[in-house]
């Protein structure tokens, strides 16, 4: 393959996305994606000065696919912050093993700040402020990067539920009860079952009484 005269961002980014989604995250490197480009190890240097700059543009061009455009503003808060929070899931879980890049890079995605702020402005119109607004956040990037982990790596129809729910009931009677169940559980549920839990914690802490919390 004869290397490309000239590579944009999102072209190199691709590339690294679509052997992340082949290899996984320890498949990524400059000589990967050079090979996949047909070019040298070295000419990929000439785009990116490193693989860390190389995971940026992986990470800006997930996230690029959410939008962050406010929801219907006729829509209550929690639906709206469902919105948000399921067009997040839906771009970046199409990429699971893309979910570490995020975290490492988060204070330096515009796809993370946008998305935040736009999180931002509906808790604020609840009346959430000062530290529950931060916890707030923080609580509902919290589920959404582990419900992401846990459906792609640990998902209840998996193997491991299997086996939990076929556990001794005399010493593990919860347990393998809870698994029996969970194994009816599909991924949607278990995503929008959790975050229904979680905003009803935030309802709680929502109203004119948390100005300044």
């Amino acid at each position: 393959m004869p290397r490309p005269r000239s590579l944009a961002p999102d072209q190199l980014a691709a590339t690294a996305l679509a052997v992340i989604d082949r290899e996984g995250l320890t498949g990524l490197s400059m000589r990967a994606v050079a090979k996949e480009l047909g070019m040298s190890t070295m000419g990929l240097y000439r785009y990116v000065r490193d693989r860390e700059e190389l995971e940026r543009l992986v990470v800006e061009l997930v996230l690029g696919a959410v939008d962050t455009g406010p929801p219907d503003p006729a829509a209550g808060w929690r639906e709206r912050i469902t919105v948000m929070v399921r067009r997040m899931r839906d771009a970046v879980g199409s990429h699971p093993a893309v979910v570490p890049l995020i975290i490492a890079h988060r204070h330096h995605s515009l796809g993370v700040l946008r998305w935040s702020e736009a999180v931002l402005v509906i808790l604020d119109e609840t009346g959430m402020a000062g530290e529950r607004r931060v916890v707030a956040l923080r609580a509902l990037l919290g589920h959404l990067i582990g419900a992401i982990q846990l459906e792609h790596l640990g998902s209840l129809a998996g193997a491991g539920t299997v086996a939990i729910s076929e556990l001794p009931p005399d010493a593990f009677p919860h347990m393998a009860a809870t698994a029996r169940t969970a194994r009816t559980v599909d991924a949607d549920r278990e995503f929008l079952g959790g975050l229904a839990i979680l905003l009803d914690g935030l309802e709680g802490l929502t109203g004119p009484g948390t100005a300044g919390r």
